[in-house]
């Protein structure tokens, strides 16, 4: 028992590691989209750079705060029925879910994640939004590592429920 408490342990802290990582892009996001608009707005000189700047970074956000949601289950949830369950209601709906949705998608999502990285740093793949075609690499590496963070705390999700459908209390 006390090894799975420190594997759903470390997962959290790596979801949570990922969420405070994740959340520096958001300020990325908005000192990018600063300057691009002052310098195409006041000084008619707009970048190359800045458009794909904002989707890589804010693709990095969405991505590495994935996980980040998942741990704290601030993801959107249509909870019409969830909200009226009892605590081990909510567990068996979240264990059912995770069988029938959630690995399915995500397994899906890593093995595409895993085959773009690859590809990306193979063929040298570069982002064709703009004329200033940075490498996607870094980009698609970082879509691989947040679904993957998902994964995991999906998993620790999943264990964390299971245990208390089995046992009636919480992993701590």
């Amino acid at each position: 028992m006390g090894a799975l408490k420190k594997v759903v342990k470390t997962i959290d802290f790596m979801s949570e590691k990922s969420g405070q990582i994740g959340k520096w892009f958001a300020v990325a996001l908005v000192i990018i989209g600063s300057y691009d608009t002052i310098m195409r707005h006041f000084f008619n000189a707009p970048s190359d750079w800045a458009y794909d700047m904002l989707c890589m970074s804010g693709g990095a956000l969405y991505l590495l705060g994935a996980s980040y949601d998942h741990l704290y289950e601030a993801h959107t949830r249509v909870d019409v029925f969830f909200s009226m369950l009892k605590p081990k209601g909510k567990a068996l709906y979240n264990v059912i879910a995770a069988l029938l949705f959630f690995f399915p998608l995500i397994g899906m999502l890593l093995y595409m994640g895993i085959t773009w990285a690859i590809k990306a740093v193979k063929v040298h793949e570069v982002m064709f939004t703009s004329f200033w075609y940075p490498p996607a690499f870094p980009y698609r590496i970082v879509f691989f590592v947040g679904i993957l963070l998902l994964f995991l705390q999906g998993i620790s999700n999943f264990v964390k429920d299971l245990y208390f459908l089995v046992r009636g209390e919480k992993i701590d």
